[in-house]
């Protein structure tokens, strides 16, 4: 019987009866009470199990009914899904590059404990998970935002900003008072959405791109959620509009392999063909976003239409073979 089958035993024992002799626990697993014991201490402490030793009933029990307070007990599944394996690493990621100074601090050690309780388990210890599956995040800018603060809370009070914000295809800075409406991770980069009063609309603006923000004393307007999704939500991309355009994309037989498996957008259709090759059709409402995307794929990817889309990535191409000569 291996190390996580007997923790899932003692569990399913211990649920089933008021209290559990040592003596009957041992033999019912067939092992030593130094084995026994290194069991019952990896339950209660890296999986939270309330078991403790009873000495009136003279044996080991689940406590319960005590209002407990803390993190709660459930056993981990045998392996994990990919899902929850870039989940946890993640957090623990993130977790660990985390400023202690913040008012998180004295938090981040205990979760940082739980959640490598959570990565091993008798048989793959946390450390060996964690040397053996890499999470790297390739094109990420820092999340070093000076100003995410003053974004977060003005978003959750409700509030006005204003913000400076420097428009990198422009180069240009603005100064506008905005009302914050949610904040969007996309592509590991923050995203904050709002209703931009200058322009009198619905905008996204990078974090990272905010170089001042104020929190005024004035009360944010709200946009209904369905309005946020129509406008910036519902084409390709992080870019917003509500004149929504539909692209198709031919990709060769042997690309098709990769790109029949993404998921570009929630409202995608898509196809193969009889040749292998494989049509994808994308709602976008504004195509820098798209081309750059459609540029990476090169001679595999072909734009059947609008036309209006193909001459942009023509001459996208055009430009960058005029740079070899």
């Amino acid at each position: 019987m291996s190390g996580m089958e007997r923790i899932f035993q003692i569990d399913q024992i211990l649920a089933g009866r008021k209290f559990v002799p040592r003596q009957e626990l041992q033999e019912r697993l067939g092992v030593s009470w130094a084995t026994l014991k290194r069991d019952l201490a990896y339950l209660k402490d890296r999986l939270n199990a309330p078991i403790i030793f009873d000495r009136d009933l003279g044996g080991y029990r689940f406590e319960i009914g005590n209002n407990r307070v803390g993190p709660q007990y459930e056993l981990p599944g045998l392996w994990f899904s990919a899902e929850e394996i870039h989940a946890l690493l993640t957090m623990q990621h993130l977790l660990s590059n985390l400023d202690t100074g913040g008012l998180l601090g004295p938090q981040i050690k205990p979760l940082l404990a739980r959640l490598t309780g959570l990565l091993g388990s008798a048989d793959n210890p946390a450390e060996e998970v964690q040397r053996r599956i890499h999470i790297e995040t390739i094109g990420a800018r820092q999340f070093h935002l000076d100003h995410f603060q003053a974004v977060g809370s003005a978003l959750l009070r409700r509030k006005r900003l204003v913000i400076r914000y420097h428009a990198r295809g422009t180069n240009e800075e603005t100064e506008r008072e905005v009302s914050p409406q949610r904040l969007m991770h996309y592509r590991d980069n923050w995203y904050l959405d709002v209703w931009c009063h200058l322009r009198d609309g619905l905008r996204a603006f990078s974090v990272d791109a905010i170089k001042h923000a104020e929190i005024l004393d004035k009360r944010a307007i709200d946009v209904a959620e369905k309005r946020l999704d129509k406008v910036l939500g519902t084409g390709y991309g992080i870019f917003s509009g509500e004149n929504i355009s539909w692209a198709t994309l031919r990709f060769s037989p042997e690309r098709s392999r990769w790109v029949s498996s993404e998921r570009w957008h929630p409202n995608q259709r898509a196809r193969i063909n009889k040749d292998g090759s494989f049509e994808l059709k994308v709602p976008y409402a504004d195509d820098r976003e798209l081309i750059m995307d459609i540029l990476k794929y090169g001679g595999d990817c072909q734009v059947v239409e609008p036309k209006t889309l193909r001459d942009r990535v023509v001459v996208e191409f055009r430009r960058g073979l005029s740079l070899y000569g």
